[in-house]
């Protein structure tokens, strides 16, 4: 039992290397991945344009198909849920949204190297499915002053 206990929290540790703000190909926003429970979640944290042009107002889910959610602001939107480590690099069982044209689509998260992911969104099956590549962004925290 103890061997099992032991493999799962390996396991659980590998899958963090999944943490961190994460950069999609077209550079419109960054992605921030952390763990809630035993699953991983991306929450959006920068967007290029923050501000709807015609309003001036921060961006919001516009193309929502849930009216109710379509004046939530998009930063702070969480756009990845539901992840589970797997192993050999890869989480699965999730969800990726885009919030361009208001669709859901399952997701396969696979790491590459520790800066970089595939994320592949599909429906239905997951060969037919597009694959964008996310890069880890180096964020230094500021030092507080005393």
């Amino acid at each position: 039992m103890l061997l099992c206990m032991t493999a799962f929290v390996n396991q659980s540790n590998e899958g963090d290397r999944l943490k961190g703000v994460w950069e999609p190909s077209n550079g419109r926003a960054r992605v921030k991945i952390e763990k809630i429970g035993e699953k991983y979640f991306g929450k959006i944290v920068w967007l290029k344009e923050a501000k709807d042009p015609e309003t001036g107002n921060p961006k919001t889910d516009k193309n929502n198909p849930d009216e109710s959610m379509r004046d939530v602001p998009l930063r702070g939107y969480r756009m990845l849920k539901d992840f589970v480590y797997k192993g050999d690099d890869v989480w699965e069982e999730g969800t990726i949204y885009d919030p361009l044209n208001g669709s859901t689509y399952n997701c396969v998260i696979k790491m590459s190297d520790p800066n970089t992911l595939d994320i592949r969104g599909y429906i239905g099956v997951e060969a037919l499915g597009r694959t964008d590549v996310w890069k880890r962004l180096n964020i230094k925290k500021k030092k507080s002053k005393k």
